[in-house]
Formats: C-alpha cells, structure tokens, sequence
C-alpha cells in the first residue's frame, strides 16, 4: 500500500518524501516529534497531542511552522489521503534549513506520516514481557524531540537481552519512563507511576489515569528499584502499545510472571474506552 504523506506544504506519495540535507533535523537531530493512533479512524486524543507538540516546541526553543487548528486540519486531511483501517500518525517538526551547518535559519519544516497500525505478537498480552533498565537521565524530559540516539541504544540492549522495552534509571535508581512508554507498578494493592517532572507526559497514561480512579487507590510519585520486589503487577502504556503487561524487569519477576488481575482490569478498561472512542461516544 502507497502512503501518502504531507511534507512541508505538500501531500505525497511515501517514496518521493524528501526533505533538504541541510536540515537540522538530519544534520543535529533538532526537531521534535508527536505519535498518536486512530480508533475507527478517528485520531486518539490528537488535541492533547498537538498541545504536547507545542510543549516539546517551546522546550527546545522551536518555533512551529503552523499553528495547532492548521496541524490539526493538515493531520486530518492526510488521514483522508490515506486508506488504512486505522493508522499510526507521526508528526514531525524540523529545524530547517542551516547554513553553517549548526544554527537555525531557515522555517521550521512539518511532515506529517501516516502509515497501518501494526500490531504486537499477542502472546506479549497475554502472558506478559520482560522489560529492562537503563541508568540514563534524559536532558529535557518535556521535549519529545527527534534525539533517540540514547532509545535506540537501550532498546538494542534490551532486545539482546531478550526484552522488548528498556525503562530508565536515574542515578538513585529511581525509574523514570520507557524509551517509548510510561510505567505502572502495583504495590500493597495500590496503581504507582512516576510523575511528570523528570518524564514526558504520556496522553496514553494520562487516560489510564482517568480510568484507574475508579477502580484502584492511584499514587503519583517516585519508584525506587528495590520496590519492584514487593510489586504484584506492572504494565506499560504507549499510543502503540497500548496497555503492554510486565512481567519481569531486569532480573526481578513481577508477582506470579503473569498479567496480575489489576493489570488485566486496566487492559480491559482501556479496550472499553477505545472503542467508546472509535464509535464517536467520546471526544478527544
């Protein structure tokens, strides 16, 4: 299938998006990024994503090239180009164009790339995953800028190490967030996730949240490792994965190394919320 995607002014086939070499974005990797997903089509949350672009743009000192109505109606626009069932939505801003090859100079540049959801082997939900940790202390956790350098570093070790996710650690051993996720963990019966401070705000997380209110005693603070040993159950949360059972970090085995009942409850909620969503009887 032939995705069709916007690039900096213009709706285009997959294989002919180009953008300059003399982007900062290839030169420096200064840029930021949004990931978001449709239900029924219908982009997920993709207000509270766009404000989150605007966030992680003035975090890193960005201009955006659009205001967030015109990304909005672009998004929608190249979700109508496209003919996927539902689909994954990558907005890109850029540094533009650079004459010495390190300061901004020219307009930022936006790309919007559509392209089918994927899907996970499912017996990652069924029975659960490992996952790994990272000592590493991102620079400006608000920004979720085009700098993966570290992720993809860490996600390599991860996927030696037979996981499928890496969370980082800071020099405490306290744990921060996914390469690509936020974190949960039950302990004494209760839903822990570490706060926003040192992590980007996952939109995904924050719809956990909303839900899990109802059904668990919910703890926003700092997780230290040697918690882990005491936890019953834990789960990630991402755009792509959803809610993603954990079932053993690093060396620890969480709980019975299978989906507790509380993680199963969540997976449950979520799947009712998502397609509450996708049949337009939420709005986003």
């Amino acid at each position: 299938m032939n995705n069709i995607f916007y690039i900096d002014g213009k709706f285009l086939p997959e294989k002919d998006a180009t953008i300059p070499v003399n982007d900062l974005a290839i030169l420096r990797g200064y840029g930021i990024f949004d990931f978001l997903r449709t239900y029924g089509g219908k982009p997920f949350h993709l207000k509270d994503h766009l404000r989150r672009l605007e966030h992680s743009a003035k975090s890193i000192g960005l201009k955006l090239p659009a205001s967030l109505e015109e990304i909005h109606n672009i998004v929608i626009e190249t979700l109508k180009r496209n003919d996927h069932r539902d689909s994954n939505v990558r907005i890109v801003v850029t540094g533009g164009q650079t004459e010495d090859f390190i300061t901004p100079c020219g307009k930022p540049r936006l790309l919007v790339m559509v392209t089918e959801v994927g899907h996970y082997p499912q017996k990652w939900y069924e029975h659960g995953v490992k996952i790994i940790t990272v000592p590493l202390e991102r620079q400006i956790p608000a920004a979720k800028s085009l700098n993966y350098l570290s992720a993809i570093l860490a996600l390599r070790e991860a996927y030696q190490k037979k996981a499928v996710e890496a969370v980082y650690t800071d020099r405490d051993e306290i744990l921060r967030e996914g390469t690509t996720s936020n974190f949960f963990v039950f302990i004494d019966g209760k839903m822990v996730t570490p706060g926003t401070e040192e992590i980007l705000p996952g939109i995904t997380r924050q719809v956990v949240l909303e839900l899990a209110e109802h059904e668990f005693e919910v703890r926003i603070r700092e997780i230290h490792m040697d918690e882990l040993t005491k936890a019953t159950g834990a789960f990630l949360s991402s755009s792509n994965k959803q809610i993603l059972p954990v079932v053993q970090v690093d060396d620890i085995i969480i709980g019975d190394k299978k989906p507790c009942e509380q993680t199963l409850l969540v997976m449950k909620r979520f799947e009712e919320y998502t397609k509450q969503y996708a049949m337009g009887e939420i709005n986003g």
